[in-house]
């Protein structure tokens, strides 16, 4: 476990909020010269408690309307690998991302189409067709709000 201060904590919470925050803006938002904050970035990344930066698309602008969790239960565990599904499933482009969990379904997918029509589409053609899929379960995105997470606010 990586050993944080407040401050730390504090420039996470902030750039998980804008990860385009400059060491200059994060010092001058918490007091520090941009050398020092620079610092304290470099050693966050270092010690791996930042490790990706991610752009966020708004598919809805692009014109995906409907996102989808499916939970996807593989039918043939014993003939057909975890590894084999995740590699077919990853070429779906639709797919936005797969979480291998523990419960009634073995994976999470969540998947974003046009239209339902759309995602019925994907659905039929394209994640029935994998190999080893049984039963599915879908559910529609209503709404969806970012939380601070366990660094609060």
């Amino acid at each position: 476990m990586i050993d944080l201060d407040d401050l730390d904590l504090k420039i996470l919470h902030a750039l998980s909020q804008d990860a385009t925050l400059s060491a200059g803006a994060i010092g001058r938002r918490f007091g520090l010269s941009q050398p020092a904050a620079w610092r304290r970035v470099k050693r966050l990344w270092s010690e791996g408690a930042l490790s990706h930066r991610r752009l966020v698309l708004d598919h809805e602008a692009l014109g995906f309307g409907v996102t989808v969790f499916l939970g996807v239960k593989l039918a043939t565990k014993g003939r057909v690998s975890l590894e084999d599904f995740e590699r077919a499933v990853t070429a779906v482009p639709e797919v936005q991302t797969v979480e291998h969990i523990l419960g009634v379904y073995d994976y999470r997918l969540r998947i974003v189409a046009r239209d339902i029509s759309d995602f019925e589409r994907v659905l039929r053609r394209r994640i029935m067709a994998l190999p080893g899929v049984g039963d599915v379960e879908a559910n529609v995105l209503l709404s969806e709000e970012r939380l601070p997470g366990p660094l609060g606010g």
